[in-house]
């Protein structure tokens, strides 16, 4: 009977006590504390499922906001040589705008010019960035800079946009240079 006790007092029933006024022999007390001793390891085995499956949903919810601070930091990036680039065009822009030293330039350079200048808008569209020309659109204050009002008759003209003076620019849904605008104010 002793080697029998030894066996079941093993590491897994440590806790269980086999000396008692009950006695060692008797099977119901046995059974009773391996019970007792099998809901203590539930418990605890529960504890550290719940614990693991904690540590678990956090590891994902920190990898999901690594992502999305990774997604920023990227348009942040983009949004630097974005403008940067912009001057590029603006300097394009201000060549177009000079009609008459334009039309003097040789036809093929004045092509390749233009080429180039539609390659690089592609190459900003390609990554988000897209013109924003409201020329005869409502001026919208949210959107657009108004560098001028100019005095209409036409009631139905009032707050419109006349001319834009420099287009303005957005990557994904983020204004990053507004358009500069004239806008039509309507007086008696």
């Amino acid at each position: 009977m002793q080697d029998k006790n030894k066996k079941y007092n093993s590491e897994e029933t440590e806790d269980v006590i086999f000396d008692n006024e009950e006695g060692e022999s008797n099977p119901t007390f046995l059974v009773k504390k391996l019970r007792e001793k099998i809901k203590k390891l539930e418990d605890q085995n529960r504890e550290y499922l719940i614990g693991w499956q904690k540590e678990r949903a956090d590891s994902i919810n920190l990898r999901k906001r690594l992502d999305e601070e990774k997604k920023e930091y990227t348009k942040f990036a983009k949004e630097d040589i974005a403008t940067e680039l912009i001057s590029v065009l603006d300097s394009f822009d201000s060549a177009f705008k000079n009609k008459e030293a334009w039309e003097k330039v040789d036809e093929n350079w004045r092509r390749g010019v233009e080429y180039i200048h539609s390659q690089l808008i592609n190459v900003l569209a390609n990554h988000g960035v897209s013109i924003i020309n409201p020329l005869g659109e409502q001026f919208d204050p949210n959107r657009d800079e108004a560098i001028t009002m100019v005095t209409i008759v036409n009631e139905k003209e009032d707050g419109k946009i006349l001319e834009v003076e420099s287009v303005g620019y957005k990557l994904q849904n983020k204004i990053i240079r507004a358009p500069k605008v004239k806008v039509a104010e309507y007086k008696l």
